[in-house]
């Protein structure tokens, strides 16, 4: 008897949609500020940064294993690049169209890329639509 998982091809998780699955992992693990910033047309490096918080070095690296494994898993997807250790307080999965930033919540600020990219739209993870202006301004401030 066969089994009933279903599983995507790396080929059909790619941009946003890879955006919005890492994402949903990274909530599955009680991540916090969860933004996707839409980098196309304003950075060669990839399409699409998620960044979000953890609140200790066991949090940061369930985050990051959880990403890990069920992209694997489920999707057959390989991160092409991981730098950065829970220590480090700062972790990076590179998918190549997108970028995952694991930041710890106290170093998130110091290096703002929401600041820095601010001309990035913002994408709500949960639909995949673009966050109004006054949404991004508002979610960014809390």
């Amino acid at each position: 008897m066969s089994s009933t998982t279903t599983t995507t091809s790396p080929a059909e998780l790619v941009g946003l949609p890879l955006a919005c699955t890492c994402s949903r992992y990274a909530d599955e693990k009680q991540a916090g500020d969860l933004v996707i910033l839409d980098l196309r047309g304003l950075s060669q490096l990839c399409d699409f940064f998620v960044v979000c918080s953890g609140g200790s070095l066991p949090h940061l690296k369930a985050i990051r294993e959880e990403l890990v494994s069920k992209l694997s898993a489920e999707h057959g997807i390989r991160a092409n690049h991981r730098d950065g250790i829970a220590e480090s307080q700062w972790m990076v999965l590179d998918f190549i169209d997108v970028v995952v930033h694991i930041f710890h919540k106290d170093l998130r600020g110091r290096y703002a890329l929401e600041d820095l990219w601010a001309d990035a739209p913002r994408i709500d993870w949960e639909t995949g639509e673009e966050l109004s202006q006054e949404a991004s301004a508002s979610s960014s401030e809390e």
